[in-house]
C-alpha cells in the first residue's frame, strides 16, 4: 500500500513538478510573473490528474469513470469528497514505482497539490474550479463513449472540436476567469472570451496532429477522424501501417490545416490580453509560435507524425522563438508568425 501524501501546501513542488510534465506549458509558467505563474501552475497540475487517469491504458473505462467521478467530487464544494479519497481509489492503479512517470507522481501528490490550491485566494478558486470540473466532466464522457473499444476513436470534425474543447478549450476559458478579475472592461472581456476556446483548441488540435504515433502505441487512442481518413480509403486500426503511410500522411496534414484555421482567434487573444494579475504577453506567445512552427513542419514532414520519430521543430528554434518572444509586444505577434510559418526562425535570423 502506497502511502498517502500528507495534504501540506507546497508551492515549490508544484512549480517543480510542472517542469518535469510540459516541457511546453513549463516555458509558459517560467514567463509568467506573480502571483498568476502560481496560479496557472496549479490549474495546469489539477488538468494533469484527470488528464492523466484518462489516458491510462492499464486501467479499464469503468474503473477510469470511477477515478474521475471521485476527483471530480473531490474539486466539487457542494460534495462530501476529498482529495484523499480519490488517492486513495487510485492506489490500485499506480505503475510501479520504478515505472512511475512524472505525470503519475503528479497523481500521487493529488492531495499537496490541491492543499496549496487551496491557500489561493476565493476568487482564484472560483475562477478555476469549474473549468477544471468541465474538462473533467468531458474526459468521463468519452471515456464512457468509448468503453468498448479500449480507446479513443474520434468519427469527424466534430467530434474532434468537442474533444479538443474539453481538453483544452477549457482551459482558455480558465485562464480568461483569471485575466478578468479586476478592472476589465466587459467589451474587452467579451472579446477575451469570444476567441479563448480557440486559443485552446489550437494548441490541442497541433498536439492532435503531431502525436498521432505516441497516442495509438501509448495510449490507444486515435484522434485522426475516421471519416477523413476513410476518404483515404484506410481505417483507424492501419494507420500506422507502412503500406498507408502516404495516406495517413494526408489525413495528418488535414488535421493540422484544420487548426491554422485557429490562428487568427488565437493571435486576437493573445494581443487583447491585459498584463494585469503577473500576466505576460510572452507566456502565451510562446506556445502561440511554436504550435505556428509545428504546422509549418507537419506540412513539410506529416509522414512523420505515424514514425517513432514525430514531428517536433528544433531545438534552436525554440530558444530562438523564445528569445523574441521574450521581448516583443503584442503588435509584433503577427509578424513574428508570419516569419515562422514559412521558415525555421533561427535560420530567419541568418
Amino acid at each position: 500500500m502506497v502511502t498517502t501524501p500528507s495534504p501540506e501546501p507546497d508551492l515549490a513542488w508544484c512549480h517543480e513538478a510542472v517542469q518535469g510534465v510540459s516541457r511546453t506549458f513549463a516555458l509558459t509558467v517560467n514567463v509568467l510573473e506573480e502571483p498568476m505563474s502560481s496560479q496557472i501552475c496549479l490549474g495546469y497540475l489539477l488538468c494533469r490528474v484527470a488528464d492523466t487517469i484518462e489516458d491510462a491504458g492499464h486501467i479499464s473505462p469503468e474503473s477510469q469513470v470511477n477515478l474521475l467521478r471521485r476527483f471530480d467530487a473531490a474539486l466539487d464544494p457542494a460534495s462530501n469528497g476529498t482529495m484523499e479519497e480519490f488517492r486513495t481509489a487510485v492506489d490500485g492503479w499506480l505503475p510501479p514505482s520504478a515505472d512511475r512517470t512524472t505525470d503519475w507522481s503528479v497523481v500521487t501528490q493529488s492531495p499537496t497539490i490541491w492543499a496549496t490550491f487551496t491557500n489561493q485566494p476565493d476568487s482564484v478558486q472560483t475562477a478555476v474550479v469549474p473549468l477544471v470540473r468541465e474538462m473533467v466532466d468531458g474526459m468521463t464522457m468519452f471515456v464512457e463513449r468509448y468503453a468498448n473499444t479500449g480507446g479513443l476513436r474520434i468519427n469527424n470534425r466534430s467530434e474532434l472540436e468537442q474533444y479538443c474543447y474539453y481538453a483544452a478549450g477549457t482551459v482558455g476559458k480558465l485562464i480568461t476567469n483569471l485575466l478578468t478579475r479586476g478592472n476589465v472592461s466587459q467589451k474587452r472581456a467579451r472579446s477575451l472570451y469570444d476567441t479563448a476556446e480557440e486559443f485552446g483548441l489550437l494548441l490541442q488540435m497541433v498536439n492532435v496532429s503531431k502525436d498521432v504515433f505516441d497516442d495509438y502505441t501509448e495510449e490507444n487512442n486515435v484522434y485522426l477522424p475516421a471519416e477523413w481518413l476513410a476518404d483515404e480509403g484506410i481505417d483507424q486500426e492501419s494507420i500506422l501501417r507502412v503500406d498507408n503511410r502516404e495516406r495517413a500522411a494526408k489525413v495528418v496534414e488535414r488535421t493540422a490545416c484544420h487548426a491554422r484555421t485557429f490562428l487568427d482567434d488565437a493571435q486576437a487573444y493573445i494581443e487583447k490580453m491585459p498584463l494585469t494579475h503577473g500576466n505576460t504577453i510572452a507566456a502565451w506567445s510562446i506556445p502561440y509560435l511554436l504550435s505556428v512552427g509545428t504546422i509549418r513542419e507537419l506540412n513539410t514532414r506529416p509522414e512523420d507524425a505515424l514514425t517513432e520519430s514525430g514531428v517536433k521543430i528544433s531545438r534552436r528554434e525554440v530558444i530562438a522563438v523564445m528569445e523574441a518572444a521574450s521581448t516583443a509586444d503584442r503588435n509584433a505577434i503577427g509578424e513574428l508568425r508570419e516569419t515562422i510559418a514559412h521558415k525555421p526562425y533561427h535560420q530567419a535570423l541568418d
